[in-house]
């Protein structure tokens, strides 16, 4: 029995430290496009406060950051934080909180829009990444548009004059794959009706810009996380020349 107890426990322990990113990503069939994050490319981490506060924040707050902090992170002066990426009469040590209320927004949506500081640990930067990039029109959905990685999703296509309108190809039919590669043979295409503002590589790059922004609100502290690491690190292989050595002279009696 302590025998099962014990492989239980290990069995346990090995799930929860799998990162939730990969067990989210995992639960869809669609497959992610992979999306590294760069928190010391700070003229795309300000592209993405940009974004997120012009189009994102109105529903979603990032209520465990400061605008101070992210000010000072991302190199932006207090007084161009102010008038542009915050709202008026907004104090420059406040929560990054908007003004909806959760109980209106329930009514509007059917569901209150979560905080999403911590979006990018839950759900990880290759599922963000797609998923932004993966909206489609389907009249059948109440708000018009539908998502391939997120299916059924109650979020309109927020990023849509950006973008512009996508069509599934494989609507109505049995999804064909490659023989060889297994790729999807149709998939998303353009809708020439409804054009967005940016090409299809401007709109990658500013979904980029904009996942790199949330990965950076979920571990402001990485980049200092990983400096404080260097340092640690090299004291614990200094400090093993004398832990040697002490450990030898007290061993010599021993033996």
């Amino acid at each position: 029995m302590k025998k099962i107890t014990l492989m239980k426990t290990i069995f346990a322990a090995l799930i929860l430290s799998i990162p939730l990113g990969v067990l989210a990503a995992g639960e869809e069939g669609y497959p992610l496009d992979a999306m590294t994050a760069d928190p010391t490319d700070k003229p795309s981490l300000q592209r993405g406060a940009k974004l997120y506060m012009n189009y994102c924040f109105g529903c979603h707050a990032v209520g465990y950051q400061r605008y101070e902090r992210v000010a000072d992170d991302l190199g932006i002066p207090h007084d161009l934080m102010q008038e542009y990426l915050m709202p008026a009469g907004g104090k420059i040590g406040d929560l990054m909180k908007n003004g909806m209320d959760p109980k209106e927004s329930k009514n509007w949506f059917g569901a209150t829009p979560p905080d999403l500081t911590l979006v990018a640990r839950v759900r990880g930067t290759d599922w963000l990444y797609t998923y932004l990039r993966t909206f489609y029109l389907d009249p059948k959905r109440p708000l018009g548009v539908n998502n391939m990685v997120f299916p059924d999703v109650g979020m309109p296509h927020i990023l849509l004059e950006l973008q512009g309108a996508q069509i599934d190809t494989c609507a109505g039919a049995e999804v064909q794959r490659d023989i060889l590669t297994g790729e999807r043979i149709c998939g998303l295409e353009p809708d020439p009706s409804i054009k967005g503002s940016l090409s299809p590589a401007q709109y990658d790059q500013a979904i980029y810009d904009l996942v790199n922004f949330l990965a950076y609100s979920a571990e402001p502290m990485k980049m200092e996380r990983q400096r404080l690491g260097i340092y640690v690190l090299l004291f614990l292989a200094i400090f093993l020349i004398p832990a040697y050595l002490l450990k030898r002279e007290y061993w010599k009696d021993v033996h």
